[in-house]
């Protein structure tokens, strides 16, 4: 079957136009033939003969008239053994390989494979001849990194399939053939380590898609205290400029609790990224003692490169995440920056002529950003394991204003919002996240009633620390000014951490529970004396909830008996909340 083929009739920007000798779908492949150069394009509107398409590289040089070749393919993938540990632009080109090819200065047309095709792998088959098998089914495996890499069916082979060879245990390269599968109508499919799949139509081969419950164990406390995010959740993490997304989301990739990192750095500055590629080869992973690279997988288009890349690497990552989602394992897809991508859509609807939306950015924006986060997912596969992608995107809204349409729809798709202030960036209080505009729908490790109460607290410090700045501290009540020095105290011990400490940066979640069942207890008094025939059944409620959540860790002789000082003190006093909060300080001190 010949292949569909056109004539170059217009270029703007990187949106060339075509009229066509034949059919041609929407998202299919196609190469401009240039002097000396095939430029990868994409189909993105048809009309007639007349096809507009967005060319993935700098369409200098292309000329009215230039031929054109439609490969009747989607834009895919190829997904095996060796994605990880590798730095990919959007399209998959593997950028070290590049680079030695062709110095620091990328070359147009340049496509190299994405698998290392020289690479020996060790190869166990587990199906059999005679086997029944269908797509994602395991033919056999094969280890990567300290991981063990399921070879399955290719998910694009739909229906039933029998085994009618496979290679024995051995050496196999990704393009060797390891197994013939046959269909009912007695046609045989040739299987090698790798398979391509497109990058826009979500992988489901599981069995059901499941609500997300579990954590999502970021060691950081801000987040798994008071904005926690789900195993298979979303969240996003909007900012001003400066004020700390980046080196969040690297400190979130080295010890959240996940299987797998895929870094998406769509349309980040050159200078980050760089920081990003230099910094991760030497890190330690925490979870192995070897290179963080080993389990990270960077996918990169800088805000110098076309805006097509830029728009198509969101979708190289997430589908390589659920590749590996498909092994039963957690994968953390981290989107730096979704409004650099969105900015990549506006463009191209500007170009082709579309009615612009709020801020001409497209009128389907909401869709498309929904369409991406709902990638995301926790699943139960056929075998009956359990595997999740967790997307979290970073948004760079104009001058930190939340209310621009990007930062508006990403929250109306995401369970937990994050929000970076420039206030507490300009403080030196980091993480950034602002604690009275974030929130989360998730269930994290403390308990909810906890957080709720410490929730409390930092919002009447804040309306106190406002008045102060009216009245002065003359002006403020001992007891409003102690409220003021305690939320002042919250958030220095608990809420900033400081990423760059070896100890301070990963707080194990036993620590955090320890962490905050101590500061909770010198906001206790606070709470008990809010209402003063309450105060006993108000501290008995609060303790009990310390002994829920931490079980024996409080079961001393010596919490015991600061219980009975601070409870014979409010009982008798009622009243001087600056001494009640010493008498527990002073047992703090002691039990310690």
């Amino acid at each position: 079957m010949s292949k569909t083929t056109g004539r170059v009739v217009g270029v703007n920007g990187n949106m060339v136009s075509v009229r066509v000798e034949g059919r041609v779908a929407l998202n299919e492949v196609a190469y401009i033939e240039t002097d000396g150069h095939r430029l990868k394009a994409e189909v993105i509107r048809i009309r007639g003969d007349q096809v507009q398409t967005q060319v993935f590289e700098i369409t200098r040089g292309i000329k009215v008239g230039m031929p054109v070749v439609f490969t009747g393919e989607l834009l895919a993938v190829t997904l095996g053994p060796g994605l990880l540990g590798r730095i990919y632009d959007g399209l998959q080109n593997p950028l070290p390989e590049i680079a030695q090819k062709t110095g620091y200065f990328l070359e147009p047309g340049l496509y190299l494979d994405a698998l290392p095709t020289d690479t020996q792998w060790t190869w166990t088959p587990t199906a059999q001849v005679g086997d029944s098998l269908e797509r994602a089914d395991l033919l056999g495996t094969v280890p990567e990194g300290t991981f063990t890499h399921r070879i399955m069916v290719p998910f694009n082979l739909f229906g039933t399939y029998t085994v009618q060879s496979i290679q024995p245990a051995g050496y196999y390269g990704v393009q060797d053939e390891i197994a013939v599968l046959q269909d009912s109508n007695g046609q045989t499919y040739s299987l090698s380590m790798a398979f391509e799949w497109p990058v826009k139509r979500a992988i489901d081969c599981y069995a059901e898609r499941i609500k997300p419950t579990e954590p999502m164990v970021t060691k950081s406390r801000i987040i798994d205290t008071f904005f926690p995010v789900a195993k298979g959740g979303t969240y996003c993490v909007p900012g001003p400029f400066g004020a700390g997304k980046t080196v969040l989301q690297q400190v979130t990739s080295r010890y959240a609790d996940v299987d797998i990192v895929i870094i998406a750095a769509c349309g980040e500055r050159a200078g980050e990224v760089v920081e990003t590629l230099v910094e991760f080869p030497e890190l330690t992973d925490p979870k192995t003692g070897r290179s963080l690279m080993e389990r990270t997988i960077i996918v990169c288009n800088t805000s110098s490169m076309p805006v097509a890349a830029r728009e198509a690497s969101v979708y190289t990552a997430v589908t390589m995440a659920e590749y590996y989602r498909q092994m039963g394992l957690h994968v953390l897809l981290l989107a730096d920056s979704t409004s650099r991508w969105a900015q990549a859509m506006r463009e191209m609807s500007g170009r082709l002529e579309e009615i612009p939306g709020e801020e001409a950015f497209p009128a389907y924006l909401e869709s498309v950003i929904a369409s991406f986060y709902e990638r995301a997912g926790i699943v139960r596969l056929k075998s009956g394991e359990v595997g999740s992608v967790t997307i979290g995107g970073t948004v760079s809204p104009a001058g930190g204003n939340f209310e621009e349409p990007v930062t508006q729809a990403t929250l109306k798709v995401v369970g937990a919002f994050h929000g970076l202030s420039r206030e507490r960036s300009d403080a030196r209080k980091f993480p950034a996240i602002h604690p009275l505009d974030s929130w989360s729908k998730y269930k994290g490790i403390i308990n909810p009633e906890w957080v709720a109460w410490a929730h409390e607290f930092l919002a009447h410090g804040t309306e106190v620390a406002h008045m102060m700045k009216v009245v002065g501290e003359e002006g403020t009540s001992l007891d409003d000014f102690l409220v003021f020095l305690k939320s002042e105290f919250l958030d220095t011990v608990y809420l900033q951490q400081n990423s760059f400490d070896p100890v301070d940066a990963s707080v194990s979640p036993e620590r955090q529970k320890l962490l905050f069942s101590r500061a909770a207890r010198v906001l206790g008094a606070w709470f008990a004396f809010k209402n003063k025939e309450e105060a006993r059944a108000s501290f008995n409620k609060l303790r009990q909830l310390f002994l829920d959540a931490n079980g024996a860790v409080w079961e001393s002789d010596d919490f015991q008996q600061a219980d009975r000082e601070i409870l014979d003190y409010l009982e008798n006093t009622g009243t001087g909340l600056d001494s009640a909060a010493n008498h527990i300080i002073e047992g703090l001190e002691q039990s310690a």
